[in-house]
């Protein structure tokens, strides 16, 4: 990565802009089935009802496992994506950690760890290892993480929510490069710079991690749905991996 592409990465987390635009973001459209499939998924895996939001953002994520009966703590190193979840959710719990600093929450507490496109957004394979690790320390000895993730497709195809059209080399991208990616369902039409993982060294993360993958999920669009698709029908633009402690 170079000095200026790290500057802009980097900022997003803290940006007032963003941060609003992101907050009006909806279950529908692309982001419609990386959330369709994710109450069963998650009634199929896990036992109890304590759960954790990591890189809870605005609180999209939160409200969604609240909304499954969950008891359900959103968690993000953003201020700015916090004090906008506590404003949206009054009664919802928000914290805000200093990076991978988890000391804050009880360990071997939590039935569910959920992570949506957060780790689209976190470089180097040892930083994605050492959060898997304080991660799967917050389980319940039968606790699960979910890790939803952005497919490599997505940065080199064209979405109901999404468009990649005009960052050709994204398609020469390897893991740990910057991709970027515009989100066409908010005002801010800047794009969001991600970092490229892939499917491989997810799984290279995952078994460092002492995790085992024990499901993993590309939803696809069937057709029926009330939304114009693009490639979403042919194309998963979505990986939704579920893991759990090694024995």
């Amino acid at each position: 990565m170079n000095k200026e592409a790290k500057a802009k990465f980097s900022n997003v987390y803290e940006d007032s802009k963003r941060a609003e635009a992101y907050s009006k973001l909806k279950f529908d459209k692309t982001y419609y089935l990386a959330y369709r499939d994710l109450p069963r998924i998650i009634s199929e895996h896990t036992s109890g009802k304590n759960a954790c939001d990591f890189g809870c953002g605005t609180g999209r994520s939160t409200r969604f496992l609240q909304s499954l009966g969950f008891k359900t703590i959103g968690i993000d190193i953003s201020l700015e994506m916090i004090t906008i979840a506590r404003h949206l959710d009054p009664h919802g719990i928000y914290k805000h950690i200093n990076d991978a600093d988890f000391s804050s929450l009880l360990p071997s507490s939590y039935d569910l760890v959920l992570s949506a496109f957060t780790f689209d957004n976190i470089p180097t394979m040892d930083k994605k290892v050492s959060l898997f690790k304080g991660l799967s320390d917050l389980l319940t000895p039968t606790g699960t993480i979910i890790n939803l993730v952005s497919s490599p497709e997505i940065y080199t195809n064209e979405w109901a929510s999404f468009t990649t059209k005009d960052f050709f080399e994204n398609a020469t991208a390897q893991s740990g490069d910057i991709v970027r990616i515009i989100t066409t369902d908010i005002k801010d039409t800047r794009p969001c710079y991600d970092i490229f993982w892939s499917v491989e060294d997810y799984h290279k993360v995952y078994d460092d991690a002492g995790l085992d993958i024990i499901d993993t999920h590309k939803p696809l669009a069937t057709g029926k749905e009330p939304y114009t698709w693009v490639n979403e029908t042919q194309i998963a633009p979505w990986t939704i991996y579920v893991l759990k402690k090694k024995r």
